[in-house]
Order: C-alpha cells, then sequence, then structure tokens
C-alpha cells in the first residue's frame, strides 16, 4: 500500500470491508478509493455563485459536494445547480422534510439527514420512499450536539455509544422499509468520542462511513485537529469518505484531505513535496521558495514527488525517493537531482524554473500512461 510496497511492516491497517452505495457516478465504499468532500459556502438560492464555488472545489479535486437546503428558495435552486455541477452533489437537509423531497425531485445525488431533528418517523419514511424510487443514497448524519432528547437522558450526556445507538435507530427505521443504500456519519468536536463511535459502529455495522471532525475550527487548528482524529481512523482502516471541517474557504477543506490521504497512502497522483525546515546551512529564502513550488505544481495530475531541500550537504541523499528535486548551495549554485542522482548543478536563481519543469513532464508522462 503506497509507502509500504517494499516489505516494511505496514503501520496502516487494511481498510474495512463495508457495502458499496453510488453517490451519482462516485462509489463509496467496498474499498473503492476513499472519497473527498466538501460543503459550498455561498447561499445556495445563488445559482452562479454556487457553481462558481463547486467548480472551485472540483478542480482542486473534491470528489463531491455537499449544498445546504435550508428554504424553498434554495430548493428551488437545486435543479439548475445539479444541472450545471461537474460533480455529484448532497442535499444538506435539517428540519423539514419536505426539502428533502424537493432536493430528490431536482435530481440530488444523496440525502445527508440529521435524524434527530427531522421530525417523526412517517417523515422520514416519507423521505425514503422518494429516495428508493430515485436510487439515491441516504447519508444518516449523527452529530454529537443534536442527539434526541431520549437517548441523551439515558446516558447522561452525549457519548460515543450514544451516537452508534442513534445511528442505529434511524438505520433500523430504513432497514425495516427494505432500504440499505445508506452511509453514517458519526461526528463530534471531541476527538475522542469522534474515534470511539466510529470504530463501535465498524464493530456492528457494514455501511460504509462518511468521517469527519465537526466544528474542528480555523484553518490551523481545524486542520491539526482533523488530521489527529481521522488519522487515526484511516489508519485503522475506517472510513470510506471524508470531508475536513474548516472555517477557513471550502478549498482549503480539499487540499487538506487530499494531503491527509496522500500521507497514508490512501490517495495517489499529483506531486508530493518534501522540503526540509531549514537551518543555518541554508543560504537562500527556502520557505517561499518550497511555497511557489508546491503553488506551481498543485494542478498536475500525474504522480511526481518533489524535494526542495536547502543545502547540498544533505539534500540528495535526505530526499532519495524524490523523482526529482533542487538543493540550494553557497555562492549562489545549487544541485538538481533525479530519484538522489546529481544530474546538473546550476545557478541558485534557475533551480526553481528547472525544477518545475522536469517535474511537469514527469507527471504528464505518468498520467498519459
Amino acid at each position: 500500500m503506497g509507502a509500504y510496497d517494499h516489505g516494511e511492516i505496514s503501520a496502516i491497517a487494511e481498510r474495512r470491508r463495508t457495502r458499496r452505495i453510488l453517490v451519482g457516478s462516485v462509489p463509496v465504499g467496498d474499498g473503492a478509493p476513499v472519497a473527498v468532500q466538501s460543503m459550498t459556502t455561498t447561499q445556495t438560492a445563488d445559482v452562479e455563485g454556487t457553481l462558481a464555488q463547486i467548480r472551485a472545489l472540483a478542480a482542486e479535486g473534491a470528489d463531491i459536494v455537499r449544498v445546504a437546503v435550508p428554504d424553498g428558495d434554495a430548493a428551488e435552486a437545486l435543479p439548475a445547480i445539479v444541472r450545471g455541477s461537474p460533480v455529484p452533489l448532497v442535499s444538506d437537509i435539517h428540519f423539514d422534510y419536505r426539502l428533502a423531497l424537493s432536493a430528490l425531485e431536482a435530481g440530488i445525488h444523496c440525502v445527508r439527514l440529521n435524524p434527530g431533528n427531522i421530525g417523526s418517523q412517517d417523515r422520514v419514511r416519507e423521505v425514503v420512499k422518494a429516495a428508493r424510487e430515485r436510487n439515491v443514497p441516504i447519508r444518516i448524519g449523527v452529530n454529537a450536539g443534536s442527539l434526541e432528547e431520549d437517548i441523551v437522558a439515558r446516558h447522561g450526556w452525549p457519548t460515543a455509544e450514544g451516537m452508534v445507538e442513534s445511528a442505529e435507530r434511524h438505520i433500523r427505521v430504513l432497514e425495516d422499509q427494505g432500504y440499505r443504500e445508506i452511509k453514517v456519519s458519526l461526528k463530534a468536536h471531541d476527538i475522542g468520542m469522534t474515534v470511539a463511535a466510529n470504530r463501535l459502529f465498524s464493530q456492528r455495522f457494514d455501511y460504509p462511513l462518511h468521517l469527519g471532525i465537526t466544528e474542528a475550527g480555523t484553518l490551523m487548528t481545524g486542520t491539526i485537529k482533523s488530521a489527529a482524529g481521522l488519522g487515526i481512523l484511516l489508519a485503522g482502516g475506517i472510513g470510506d469518505t471524508l470531508r475536513v471541517s474548516l472555517a477557513a474557504d471550502p478549498v482549503e477543506e480539499v487540499k487538506v484531505a487530499r494531503s491527509l490521504l496522500k500521507a497514508l497512502g490512501l490517495k495517489f497522483g499529483g506531486a508530493t513535496l518534501t522540503a526540509c525546515p531549514t537551518c543555518g546551512r541554508c543560504s537562500v529564502a527556502m520557505i517561499p521558495i518550497a511555497e511557489r513550488v508546491e503553488q506551481r505544481l498543485s494542478r498536475l495530475k500525474g504522480e511526481v514527488n518533489v524535494a526542495v531541500m536547502g543545502c547540498e550537504v544533505n539534500g540528495p541523499g535526505e530526499a532519495a525517493a524524490a523523482d526529482v528535486g533542487v538543493a540550494y548551495g553557497h555562492g549562489g549554485v545549487g544541485l538538481l537531482f533525479k530519484s538522489g542522482k546529481i544530474v546538473k548543478r546550476m545557478k541558485a536563481e534557475e533551480l526553481e524554473d528547472a525544477l518545475v519543469a522536469e517535474a511537469v513532464k514527469i507527471s504528464a508522462e505518468r498520467e498519459a500512461k
């Protein structure tokens, strides 16, 4: 698996086998690649603004995008948004089951419900009937902060066990109608509770899991918190699709999610950057160079490993696994190397462009295969 192809003992567990569903054309579960999701922050009633954001998310690598449907205006906008979207869409429904019915009529590819606030079981059943007619999966969304009152009362507080109990309750409603096109999310802002709930669920059910740490925080803190919690689950073989929830531009959610999956060997393709943290041996402003290289290569499709190293002493050796890299030296010169071997000594100001050109070439060759 990815970084463990050479006989080492892998720290990444074999992925849990789950039922497969289809969200539009994207398979989720049963060994399919972990799908990256994000959610729009626009007013859904703004069709052009929402589509522009969906396209930006898709261009960054989102496989699925969720849109909020809080009212009738948003529901009315859905048909045009579904038609114009380059990726499958999930409607996010709270409180009013009629909005779910409208979303299904609009051609939405998946419906996310929080059963704790959607109303009576009869209303949930009506949504299930409409979803079955269109073969659209339902995501049961359980959040620690909105568990049913009787479950909270029984456990005394939101707990992992209570979250799984809530999920099971609503799974049974769907199963009683013979409906099994289901995925489930169990989210809390607390990492420990989220991890425990998803582990417990995985022991009892084979439905695919949507992972996330809800309300994780701003770009930096939310990234760290999400990487910690989701990394634990993914490394344990749990998780079929995920969203990194950040108080930031949703494009950043996609970047973080893809980086996390690549770090765990669960997603491939595009450029992976290795960069040293610099030290007193470095004679150039290497950090902005590394940031520029990462940005310039961010849209590549074919897999390529790239290194930006701050000195000639350790550069090629420490980045031997890179397909191509540079090591900046003293006196205004540096090295271009491939697979750990020096291929050219160049002026320092020429290294960045040479690195990018080589990386683009390698990526294009691999994408064409």
